[in-house]
């Protein structure tokens, strides 16, 4: 376990949020893969998160104002996957002109909805071209804040948690879950920032996942996250998919995880379209 493990519940007393035009908090941090903009003064650093955009072209207008003062609370804003609907170019196209007009670095994993025409490595070509940080088993890191991300899959948690036994499709869709907790671990040990920040899709514990059906819990994130992310220590997690879920937990060994699906922000407030974290 690293030294950011054993420091993190008096570190992160981070619940500070607030909503587009409301609450307050501080941010500021960029490096991808293994480049650093880091400065020798860690200034606080304000962070938009969102996720389950679901974009299509039609929405465009109402999403450009939704966001329109992003730049004004925040140093960077950060979406948890399902930025598309179905994961088409033609939905990220027109989104990714809604990113650049919010004049702040925007930092990303993809979600399950952008993967379903099977064009994600298009979409994160277009999106990286756009300036979007793409995490996927990769950093940013800006002003002494690093960010490690990746999509994340199901599997359950805890006891519940789905191993691989028995036949060889279990055993494969196992498999998928192990790599993408593996990419985590490779991208949090490459970071050697003193603020860290896991970005996810699917949520690493059971806690901000309650209030969907328990029936469908497996399919909403994996512990196996949430133990990468204690052993390599974290700020904060940010991750979506689980719409009907709460907003706030922790992991077993204390860092909190916050659930910024878009839906369950504004079922909360339909004025609040992300949160913003200070780090």
């Amino acid at each position: 376990m690293s030294k950011h493990a054993g420091v993190k519940t008096r570190r992160n007393t981070l619940g500070l949020v607030r909503f587009a035009g409301a609450l307050t908090t501080k941010a500021t941090t960029v490096q991808q893969g293994n480049t650093s903009d880091e400065t020798s003064h860690v200034i606080p650093m304000r962070i938009a998160a969102t996720a389950d955009l679901h974009f299509t072209p039609q929405r465009f207008a109402a999403l450009h104002e939704q966001l329109n003062k992003v730049r004004d609370e925040a140093d960077v804003f950060v979406v948890a996957g399902d930025l598309t609907n179905y994961g088409q170019p033609d939905e990220m196209e027109p989104l990714l002109n809604a990113f650049v007009r919010l004049r702040v670095p925007v930092i990303a994993v993809l979600g399950n909805h952008d993967y379903e025409c099977d064009k994600q490595d298009e979409l994160m070509r277009m999106m990286a071209a756009g300036g979007v940080k793409v995490l996927d088993g990769s950093t940013y890191q800006r002003d002494g804040v690093g960010f490690a991300g990746t999509k994340g899959f199901v599997g359950g948690f805890g006891r519940g948690l789905l191993t691989a036994f028995g036949e060889p499709e279990v055993k494969t869709f196992v498999r998928a879950g192990i790599d993408e907790a593996v990419k985590l671990e490779r991208a949090m040990s490459q970071l050697r920032t003193d603020k860290r920040v896991v970005v996810l899709h699917y949520s690493p514990i059971a806690a901000t996942v309650e209030g969907e059906a328990r029936e469908i819990y497996p399919f909403l994130g994996s512990s196996r996250l949430a133990e990468v992310v204690d052993r390599h220590g974290a700020d904060l997690v940010l991750h979506g998919h689980a719409h009907n879920g709460k907003l706030d937990g922790a992991t077993a060994g204390g860092i909190p995880v916050h659930n910024v699906a878009i839906t369950l922000l504004e079922a909360q407030n339909p004025a609040m379209v992300y949160r913003v974290f200070d780090v």
